[in-house]
């Protein structure tokens, strides 16, 4: 019996502590939604906006020559390797000119052959001439026949066919001689620039094509590291923004010690499609980047990310990108999607939608503070930062406005909705705390 008291009081204990906490989290929930809402505010103040496109994609040299032999044959002699440094007119690479000169004795010996073709053909024409005046004098006399006549005119008339044949032959062998002479005097390779190797695809012993006969072998390229550039791939949405002459900074991931200077020189008009037909389909457009500062770290072929600043207002009225929202049609605030409280979150997801198209986008709205109630105000927004937003109307400079957190501004405030100002720096400090496990 004793034992069946403790059990049943045990269950009794349970069951009560059970329905205090109940009760206490459906006080606290209740506290928490008729509370005031715990936010962050800022007056607003005028700024300077610099809007920027962000690209990805590598450094290239501006000068690169793809470096081929004329002459097909062996690779015998190969003076570089890769990432030397030559200058113009340095020998390269020489190719075993066997097998061209095997070529041009059959030129040769096909030019001869033309030349006594021509030679045979010309004196049937002179022996075919003599024979017509022959018979021509004769037959005035009457001393022939007139068929005797057409024969030997006939004659004639073939040996001149034969021989304006036999020169024309004469003519193309010694065009194509002359041709594989100069190939043959091409397997001697030299640098046609001053520059850096930056890339070797062969080696001594190795049989290239020369370009005379197809595409042929690339061999190397040199390129003129002097000055380099940035191709990088743009968004088909961004690049209406950018123009030439555009400044842009550039960060190289193999250096990450310094930001690069650099001006846009070439913005592509063939788009660039990956994906097509797909639900990932993405099309890009290539813009080209001049390096202003110098740096002999720099490589072909290296990482970067370049931000394209594409304009810059002075002294305009701006807001953080987290303290605007979208308004729904239903006239409340857009939902915020599941995020925490990184600013680099909540200012892409505002950036984001801030770059949708004004036809389809609903108005933009921010929280204003007044008596520590807020009242949403529509505003027109204009360029963005990484941090902040112009406002075109509908703020001035001053008025109190709700900045954070992104949940509160876009989902937990009401008109009207009461709140409780705490500092940002408190703020910050306090989700320190939190990540900390303080």
């Amino acid at each position: 019996m004793a034992k069946k008291s403790s059990r049943k009081g045990l269950l009794i204990t349970i069951l009560v502590l059970f329905l205090v906490l109940v009760s206490a989290g459906v006080w606290f929930s209740t506290m928490r939604k008729d509370g005031p809402i715990l936010v962050s505010t800022e007056a607003v103040q005028q700024r300077t906006i610099t809007q920027t496109v962000s690209a990805i994609g590598r450094l290239q040299p501006e000068i690169m020559v793809k470096v081929s032999s004329e002459a097909s044959g062996e690779i015998f002699f190969l003076g570089v390797r890769d990432g030397d440094t030559v200058t113009k007119g340095q020998l390269l690479a020489r190719i075993q000119p066997d097998i061209m000169e095997t070529q041009l004795q059959q030129v040769r010996a096909g030019a001869e052959s033309a030349r006594l073709a021509i030679t045979i053909a010309k004196a049937e024409l002179d022996r075919a001439e003599a024979d017509l005046k022959r018979v021509t004098e004769l037959q005035k006399k009457n001393f022939v026949a007139r068929e005797e006549f057409d024969r030997a005119r006939a004659a004639f008339e073939s040996a001149a066919g034969r021989y304006a044949s036999a020169k024309a032959d004469h003519e193309r062998s010694i065009g194509a001689l002359r041709q594989t002479q100069a190939t043959a005097s091409r397997t001697t390779i030299f640098s046609p620039i001053n520059g850096v190797v930056t890339y070797l695809a062969v080696e001594r012993g190795e049989k290239v094509v020369g370009t005379a006969q197809m595409q042929g072998t690339e061999m190397m390229r040199i390129s003129d590291l002097n000055t380099m550039n940035a191709w990088v791939d743009v968004d088909e949405n961004d690049v209406a923004l950018i123009s030439i002459g555009d400044t842009v900074r550039v960060k190289i991931d193999a250096l990450r010690d310094k930001i690069y200077r650099g001006v846009v020189y070439e913005i592509g008009h063939s788009a660039k499609v990956s994906a097509q037909g797909t639900q990932e389909e993405v099309v890009n457009f290539q813009v080209r980047i001049r390096m202003i500062d110098k740096d002999g770290r720099m490589r072909p072929g290296m990482s970067c990310n370049v931000d394209i600043e594409t304009e810059t207002k002075h002294d305009v009225t701006a807001v953080p990108l987290q303290a605007v929202t979208i308004q729904q049609t239903d006239g409340a605030p857009a939902e915020a999607p599941e995020a925490n409280d990184r600013v680099e979150d909540r200012n892409a997801a505002v950036k984001r939608k801030d770059e949708e198209s004004k036809e389809k986008r609903p108005p933009s709205q921010v929280w204003i503070v007044k008596d520590s109630r807020v009242t949403p105000r529509l505003v027109e927004t204009g360029i963005s930062d990484q941090g902040f937003i112009e406002i075109k109307s509908g703020l001035k400079a001053g008025e109190t406005i709700v900045v954070s957190p992104y949940q509160a501004v876009s989902k937990l405030l009401k008109p009207g909705s009461v709140i409780r100002s705490e500092d940002p720096a408190a703020r910050r400090q306090r989700f320190q705390r939190m990540r900390q496990g303080q």
